[in-house]
């Protein structure tokens, strides 16, 4: 078993709107803390240096493995 580690910069919106932006996939936690000392300092991110999020998953596995419902 193979983790991974996202690396994502989310605002929320006024209107409760999501603006997410994957800013890369990391073999290591600590690789995405470095990628994102390096990326709070460019522009735009710089504005939101609180919006970064690491999520960690694992590699050859599926997600949404009981489907998804739409319509809300």
């Amino acid at each position: 078993m193979r983790k991974v580690y996202y690396l994502y910069h989310v605002r929320y919106e006024d209107t409760d709107d999501e603006d997410v932006k994957i800013i890369g996939i990391y073999s290591s936690r600590r690789q995405a803390k470095v990628a994102i000392n390096r990326m709070m300092k460019k522009p735009g991110f710089i504005d939101f240096p609180d919006d970064f999020q690491i999520h960690d998953d694992v590699l050859g596995r599926d997600s949404w493995v009981d489907g998804f419902v739409t319509g809300y």
